[in-house]
C-alpha cells in the first residue's frame, strides 16, 4: 500500500482556475474557428448565433479575463509574502549564527 503524504498542492484537475485558464482557452479557440456558423449547445436546440456569440465575445470572455487578472494579482500578492517571509527567516537564522559565532570567540578571547 503507498503511503499518502499531504501536499501543500492540489493536483492541476483540482484547480478551478487552471480550468478557468483552460475553458476561457477552449472557448476562444470555437469562437475563432466556428467561421460564422452558429454554435450548438447540448441543452437547447436553438444554437448561438450572431447576437449570443457577440454577448460571449463582447461580455463573457472579457468577465473571465477579468477574473484570471485579478487570480494573478492574488498569487503576486501571496508569493511576496512566502518571499518575504523566507527572507525574514533566512535573517533570523543569520543573526542566529552569528551570535554563535561572537559567542564562541568572546569565550575563546577574554576581555
Amino acid at each position: 500500500m503507498a503511503s499518502s503524504v499531504l501536499s501543500p498542492f492540489c493536483r492541476p484537475e483540482e484547480d478551478p482556475f487552471l480550468l478557468l485558464q483552460s475553458t476561457l482557452s477552449c472557448v476562444e479557440r470555437i469562437l475563432k474557428f466556428s467561421s460564422d456558423q452558429p454554435l450548438r449547445r447540448t441543452w437547447i436546440e436553438h444554437p448561438y448565433g450572431e447576437e449570443e456569440i457577440a454577448l460571449l465575445e463582447e461580455e463573457v470572455l472579457p468577465a473571465i479575463q477579468q477574473c484570471l487578472q485579478r487570480v494573478d494579482a492574488i498569487d503576486a500578492a501571496l508569493q511576496e509574502e512566502q518571499e518575504a517571509r523566507i527572507a525574514i527567516e533566512q535573517l533570523r537564522q543569520q543573526l542566529a549564527a552569528d551570535a554563535e559565532g561572537t559567542d564562541a570567540l568572546d569565550a575563546l578571547l577574554p576581555l
